[in-house]
């Protein structure tokens, strides 16, 4: 059964930083895009950030460039998303997705973990 687990959100002040990560089982991991989204409350989900298979390329959003750094260790099954300079804003819950195809777009993503809470407090 194909499985995404998020783990590494919590609570941080503005300017602080958190590093997610995405662990994936049941399916083979450098085979598939890993993209990273985030929902706050009453907004719709939105993407942050994109790696290829093998780690080659990447993109992030406008509102996260120069904030957040995805990256991936495909020995360990395993994409980061690296996140500095965190503002309230920023406060939503976490989810990463795999698709075979590289993509910006929610609905392209197959496979998706359960979440991580992230939130900028001050």
């Amino acid at each position: 059964q194909a499985q995404l687990v998020e783990s590494g959100g919590g609570l941080v002040q503005p300017g602080g930083s958190l590093r997610l990560s995405c662990t994936a089982s049941g399916f083979t991991f450098d085979h598939y895009a890993i993209g990273w989204f985030r929902q706050a409350p009453g907004k719709e989900r939105e993407a942050l950030s994109v790696i290829s298979r093998d780690g080659r390329m990447s993109e992030h959003a406008d509102f996260v460039k120069g904030r957040f750094t995805i990256s991936r260790d495909n020995a360990k099954n395993t994409v980061y998303l690296q996140m500095n300079s965190l503002k309230p804003e920023d406060t939503a819950v976490y989810y990463c997705a795999a698709d075979l195809h590289y993509g910006t777009y929610a609905h392209e993503y197959d496979i998706w973990g359960q979440g991580t809470q992230v939130t900028v407090y001050s």
